[in-house]
């Protein structure tokens, strides 16, 4: 429980300081970008809407053994390093789906179900995000820590490769 509190506190620092110290508000590199996403524990369709020049809307239907869950996530995008189609991005959503009978892993912890279960839970987002310039492919890198109350509560933590077309 002790490493789940420090790397909660980690993240949460980095956010706070990362608004601060990168944030530039310029257009954003496209305006909707449709793909893949491939996860610690879903792989599946991301679709991803710009509303502003930092602020975007991104939905992820994911498929994992026995099961489906879909993820709504509300994201900020800001530009680092000066790097022309290079955005630091973070941000919160929610799941739901739900799972067959069969083991699951956890961040630190195998579940076994031997029923149907209905996912419901809390999601956030920190990751960095490549739009390939004179090219409509977005390639994303993240880290995805969400927390299962339906089934749990338990405590899931992992990584994410997005590869997009970008309209």
């Amino acid at each position: 429980m002790k490493k789940l509190t420090f790397i909660a506190l980690l993240l949460s620092c980095f956010l706070l300081t990362a608004k601060s110290s990168f944030a530039q508000d310029v257009t954003p590199d496209y305006k909707i970008a449709a793909g893949l996403k491939f996860g610690g524990y879903e792989n599946g369709l991301s679709v991803k809407y710009f509303m502003n020049s930092t602020t975007a809307l991104e939905g992820i239907l994911g498929i994992r053994n026995h099961g489906a869950v879909v993820t709504g996530l509300y994201e900020l995008h800001q530009q680092i390093f000066n790097a022309e189609g290079l955005r630091l991005y973070y941000g919160a959503g929610a799941h739901i789906g739900a799972v067959g009978r069969g083991e699951f892993k956890t961040f630190g912890d195998d579940k076994y179900y031997n029923s149907n279960r209905i996912l419901i839970g809390a999601d956030g987002v920190l990751g960095l995000e490549y739009k390939i310039p004179e090219a409509p492919i977005a390639i994303s890198l993240d880290i995805n820590p969400r927390l299962e109350l339906a089934t749990g509560p338990f405590f899931d933590l992992a990584p994410g490769l997005g590869l997009k077309y970008t309209f």
